[in-house]
C-alpha cells in the first residue's frame, strides 16, 4: 500500500513541478478607450446628434413659452370666453406632453446611438485583451476598476494592449 502511494506521488510530482503557476494581469480599459481615435470620432458624432436634438428642443420650448405667455394674457382678459381659455390650456398641455415625449425620445435615441457606435470599439479592445492574454500566457486579466487589492505579482497589461491596438 505504501509503495502504491509513493509511486503515485513520484508520478504526480513531475506534473506538479511542470505546471505553470497562474499569471494574473490588470488592464485600464477606460484609459485604452480614451486613447482610441474611434472613441473621439464616436464622441464627435454623439455631440453633433445631441446638438441637433437640443436645437429642436429649444424650438419646442420657445413655442411652449410663447403659448404660455398668450395664455397668461388671455387669462387676465375678462372679455375672453372661458371655453377659449380652456382650449388654449388644453393646447398648452398637449404641447407640454410633446416636449416631454421629445425629450425622452431624444435621450433614448442618443443612448442607442452610443451603444451602436461603442459596440465595435468594445469588441476591438476585448479582442486585443484576449490576444495579449493568450500571447503572454495569462490565466486572468481583470479590469482595474473591480479589484479591492492587487498584489505585486499582478502585471498591468494596459501598455501591451495599447501596443496591440497601435496606440501610444
Amino acid at each position: 500500500m505504501f509503495k502504491k502511494i509513493l509511486l503515485a506521488v513520484a508520478v504526480a510530482l513531475p506534473m506538479f513541478a511542470a505546471a505553470q503557476s497562474p499569471k494574473f494581469g490588470t488592464v485600464e480599459v477606460q484609459n485604452i478607450f480614451q486613447a482610441m481615435p474611434e472613441t473621439a470620432a464616436m464622441n464627435t458624432q454623439l455631440e453633433e446628434a445631441s446638438k441637433k436634438y437640443q436645437e429642436e428642443f429649444n424650438k419646442l420650448q420657445e413655442e411652449f413659452n410663447k403659448k404660455y405667455t398668450e395664455l397668461q394674457t388671455l387669462d387676465q382678459d375678462a372679455t375672453t370666453p372661458q371655453s377659449i381659455k380652456e382650449r388654449r390650456m388644453q393646447e398648452l398641455s398637449e404641447l407640454n406632453d410633446k416636449v416631454q415625449q421629445f425629450r425622452q425620445t431624444a435621450s433614448e435615441d442618443l443612448q442607442r446611438q452610443q451603444q451602436t457606435l461603442m459596440a465595435p470599439i468594445q469588441e476591438r479592445v476585448l479582442t486585443a485583451i484576449k490576444a495579449v492574454g493568450q500571447e503572454n500566457n495569462f490565466t486572468f486579466i481583470l479590469t482595474t476598476d473591480v479589484p479591492a487589492y492587487v498584489g505585486s505579482d499582478v502585471v498591468d497589461v494596459t501598455p501591451l494592449v495599447k501596443t496591440k491596438l497601435g496606440l501610444k
